[in-house]
């Protein structure tokens, strides 16, 4: 049974519940997917339904072929199954796989914010602000002794590339779901940027 589904990020918007208090919420364009591969367990080792989603007219002729009479698509993900047999090649994936009330894991690339210094990638408070220490308000400081170990230890919270990582937010709640428009109203927010790429999947676990 095919439990995900590929999606865009909209954007935010703010909706209303039951006692007129605004809640913030995220509108998803989930699909239309076409089933363009199956994998199995006897032939791959796993279950697993690769999805077709967006169009793109500059795709390259092995995708091409591949995907030949269902579609020339810009994305291609697989989305784990426990069972290949209520899904065939060429089937469309729609919104309608969720309801209003469900819990959803989702899946993005955080937005890229590019080399950043200790205080803003990891909360580090910097250094004194007196007492002669001009310039150490945003250091590090230590990262490891002279003597022992000689070193600075792999893992260490260092200045470097912040942003852009694979984040998934997991138990959001489903507001709505438009099947007509493809579109989820998904309470909070979600990874990435407008327009980004998102993997929707039914929760798994309950925390």
């Amino acid at each position: 049974m095919l439990t995900g589904i590929i999606g865009k990020k909209l954007g935010m918007t703010q909706v209303f519940d039951a006692k007129g208090r605004a809640e913030a919420a995220t509108l998803i364009e989930a699909g239309p997917c076409v089933v363009t591969q199956i994998k199995t367990g006897t032939s791959d080792g796993y279950n697993a339904a690769q999805l077709g989603f967006g169009s793109n007219k500059k795709i390259k002729s092995p995708i091409k072929g591949q995907c030949r009479g269902l579609g020339e698509f810009r994305f291609l993900r697989e989305i784990r199954m426990t069972s290949s047999e209520d899904v065939n090649i060429g089937d469309t994936i729609d919104a309608g796989m969720f309801n209003a009330g469900d819990k959803i894991d989702v899946v993005g690339t955080s937005k890229g914010r590019g080399f950043a210094g200790v205080v803003k990638r990891h909360g580090f408070r910097g250094g004194p602000k007196t007492h002669g220490q001009s310039d150490r308000l945003r250091a590090p400081g230590s990262v490891g002794g002279g003597t022992t170990p000689g070193r600075v230890w792999k893992g260490k919270k260092m200045a470097g590339h912040m942003g852009s990582q694979t984040v998934t937010v997991r138990n959001l709640e489903v507001l709505k779901a438009d099947v007509e428009n493809n579109l989820l109203v998904v309470k909070g927010a979600v990874p990435g940027m407008q327009k980004g790429l998102l993997i929707i999947k039914k929760a798994n676990r309950s925390k």
